[in-house]
C-alpha cells in the first residue's frame, strides 16, 4: 500500500519499497548497528544483510490516515548498551521517514536478532 498526500498542487504518492529503504539507510546510519537481520523462516538462522538489501529486515505497516508502524530487525556490535542504541534507532529512523516522505510515523519497534564481535 502506498502512502497518499494531498496538498494545494496535487496528489503526491510515496512507494512502500521508497520508505523501507528510507528506514534501512537511517537504521545503517546509526552507531552501534552491524548491519539488518533477516531470519530464514526454515532453520531460524539469522542472516546479516549488507547494504544491496536495505529493505530486508524492515517491515512497514501502512494504514489509511497515512501513518506508518516500523518493525526493525537489526544486528548490534557487541559492548554497546542495546537501549541506547535502540532509543538512537528509533529517533533517527522516525525523523527520516518523517522528513524524507511526509508520512507520520505512529511506533517503531526494534528487535535485536543478534550481536557481533
Amino acid at each position: 500500500m502506498d502512502c497518499k498526500f494531498t496538498n494545494e498542487l496535487g496528489t503526491i504518492t510515496v512507494s512502500e519499497d521508497v520508505v523501507l529503504k528510507v528506514a534501512g539507510c537511517a537504521a545503517l546510519e546509526c552507531y552501534g548497528i552491524v548491519g539488518m537481520a533477516a531470519k530464514r523462516t526454515k532453520d531460524g538462522i539469522v542472516q546479516l544483510l549488507g547494504l544491496d538489501n536495505l529493505g530486508r529486515g524492515v517491515i512497514i505497516h501502512m494504514d489509511n490516515d497515512n501513518s506508518v508502524d516500523v518493525d526493525l530487525y537489526i544486528v548490534v556490535e557487541y559492548g554497546i548498551s542495546i537501549s541506547a542504541v535502540a532509543e538512537t534507532l528509533i529517533d533517527t529512523v522516525k525523523y527520516k521517514i518523517e522528513y524524507l516522505t511526509g508520512a507520520h510515523v505512529k511506533n517503531v519497534n526494534v528487535t535485536v536478532e543478534d550481536i557481533r564481535v
